[in-house]
């Protein structure tokens, strides 16, 4: 019995008369916060490269797998085996470079390749382009996506110098919204510059989601490190006024910035 037939096994057990209250009383539905949450805990061990951890956690996202598909079998659905053969299947029809005879072989051509005979596939060549972009995606990778996408059949920035040029005018278009007090000209706006930061992001080989996560994780060590020199003054958070705090935060960023150096 290989390790994933005991897992597939254990989880019967579990859902099965006899087996766990909580893992029997389980829908598709209920498990799909903890399914995000897990997806999310193995990207934050793939950051904080820990080996360990990213092996735990894969461990959970692969279980949970195993619980979605084990429910949809008990209610004649499909099964697990079926999950295995559909993936297995796929990616050997989208790989025809490896397993065909397709002459590509850089990761553009891959990727124009995979696009066009998923299209194929779901038999939507005369639909939308972009009607398969998943709708619950975060905000930032549900942008990069559809720009990647974009990218792939051509519309897209010649050079990283129009990107930025184009950064700059929404920059602009958000500062004349503010100025006018118009709520709904700010969001439209703000939205424009968010999603052309997110287009600069894609033309600098970044991933704009974990950018800004490594952004905000700065920003809260900083943070911590300001709040750790006010207790140092016996003094707290919400007691202080902006210019003492701005004086602090300059020191901290001053010691970050020479750490790196």
């Amino acid at each position: 019995m290989t390790a994933f037939e005991k897992l597939c096994q254990i989880v019967a057990k579990l859902r099965a008369p006899g087996g766990c209250p909580w893992d029997a009383e389980q829908t598709n539905e209920s498990l799909l916060p903890p399914l995000i949450e897990e997806a999310y805990e193995v990207a934050g061990a793939v950051r904080a490269r820990d080996d360990a951890n990213l092996r735990e956690e894969l461990g959970d996202l692969i279980l949970l797998a195993v619980m979605h598909s084990e429910i949809a079998e008990e209610t004649g659905r499909f099964n697990i085996g079926e999950v295995l053969e559909e993936i297995a299947a796929k990616l050997i029809r989208r790989h025809p470079h490896v397993f065909g005879e397709s002459a590509v072989r850089d990761s553009e051509g891959v990727m124009k390749q995979w696009e066009a005979i998923k299209r194929e596939e779901k038999g939507d060549a005369g639909g939308h382009y972009l009607a398969s972009l998943p709708a619950a995606l975060p905000a930032l990778m549900r942008a990069q996506k559809a720009q990647k996408k974009a990218a792939r059949v051509n519309f897209d920035w010649a050079e990283i110098s129009d990107v930025v040029a184009k950064v700059d005018e929404e920059l602009a278009e958000t500062k004349e919204a503010i100025a006018s007090r118009d709520p709904a000209a700010i969001a439209d706006e703000m939205g424009d510059l968010l999603f052309a930061v997110v287009n600069l992001a894609r033309k600098s080989h970044l991933d704009a989601e974990t950018t800004l996560q490594t952004a905000t994780d700065k920003f809260v060590t900083r943070f911590n490190k300001l709040e750790d020199a006010l207790r140092a003054r016996d003094k707290k958070l919400g007691d202080v006024g902006l210019e003492e705090l701005d004086q602090i935060w300059n020191a901290v960023k001053a010691e970050a910035k020479h750490a790196q150096n």
